[in-house]
């Protein structure tokens, strides 16, 4: 098109069509004066934009939102509140209770927005949906800034519930964001998930005051529940994750292999924290060891009928095992 020529709603104007002596890049697509076109450009150029399209507020809306789901709520929320529920429940009190449920929770934030970040392109290619950092609801560059500005946050949130216990907790973020960035594809994907659930009842019991060691049989369940939290929540998405080229723990044992393992973990974490002090197994500890059994094994099975089943069963394993936990408590005494 030639630079001279404009659009109007039906097409180009034609020069003929243009009064005698008229330059046709003067020429406005309304037949307005160029003088009160200038102007009315002026106008629009210094509209407020307290008056701009609402469909900005609503990008900006829904970036937000993008934000907030590329974090992982569910597990974040999760981890977060086992978390609290141990630190009240151990005896630590109000103040120094928010202080590690902090640190927990900031902690879980900059692993979501870490995790989201780095998988945006794999994820868009495989097409993979709730996906905000790969969907463009929000940019990675400003998913990345979020998951620094949370570790930034979880350090010294840590380390103010004490050098040990702080210690302790950075070295599982640590290990978390290692799985996003290298072990996730690789065979030793359960690591982290153990060191970081081991590592919850720890912090908490080297918490309180004085740091007291924690009871070996929490922090070995608490290990046990983070590798069946790993084969529970993968299974679901082994088959797109190996089409994404992911290549973990169970991507390698399969659909079948991880169901059939999936079990073992769970009843072992509840064997461990009813048969694991030193009193002898009482009505609660077998009630629980029932529980879990039950749930371990239904589970699995009904995974095929809902892709979610598995991780329903072990939620509903660590429900029963946290509330052992806060009987016995975390810490040597």
């Amino acid at each position: 098109m030639d630079a001279t020529e404009r659009m109007s709603p039906a097409g180009p104007l034609p020069a003929d069509s243009l009064p005698a002596g008229a330059d046709p890049a003067d020429a406005s697509p309304t037949g307005q004066d160029p003088a009160e076109a200038d102007r009315a450009d002026a106008d629009q150029t210094d509209q407020d934009p307290a008056d701009a399209d609402p469909a900005d507020d609503g990008r900006r809306g829904g970036r937000l939102v993008g934000l907030a789901l590329a974090c992982h709520p569910g597990p974040a929320l999760a981890v977060t509140a086992l978390a609290c529920a141990l630190s009240f429940g151990s005896g630590l009190g109000g103040p120094r209770s928010a202080l590690v449920t902090a640190a927990v929770l900031t902690g879980q934030l900059s692993v979501g927005w870490c995790n989201d970040a780095y998988d945006a392109r794999r994820d868009a290619r495989a097409g993979r949906r709730g996906k905000p950092a790969s969907d463009g609801t929000v940019g990675t560059g400003a998913v990345w800034t979020a998951a620094a500005t949370a570790l930034a946050g979880c350090v010294p949130l840590s380390l103010a519930c004490g050098t040990v216990a702080g210690t302790v907790h950075l070295a599982a973020v640590a290990a978390a964001w290692l799985y996003n960035l290298r072990l996730k594809a690789t065979a030793l994907s359960w690591l982290p998930y153990v060191a970081g659930f081991a590592a919850l009842p720890a912090v908490v019991a080297l918490a309180l005051p004085g740091g007291p060691a924690p009871r070996w049989w929490t922090v070995a369940a608490g290990a046990l529940l983070g590798f069946a939290a790993h084969l529970a929540d993968t299974l679901p998405d082994i088959a797109a994750d190996r089409a994404a080229g992911i290549r973990g723990l169970p991507h390698r044992l399969g659909d079948r292999g991880t169901r059939l393992l999936l079990p073992l973990p769970l009843l072992a974490a509840t064997a461990v924290l009813a048969l694991g002090p030193p009193e002898p197994l009482d009505a609660g500890g077998a009630a629980a060891l029932a529980w879990a059994g039950a749930a371990a094994l239904t589970g699995p099975a009904l995974g095929r009928r809902w892709r979610k089943a598995a991780l329903a069963a072990a939620v509903a394993v660590a429900a029963v095992d946290l509330a052992l936990l806060l009987v016995g408590g975390v810490a040597a005494g």
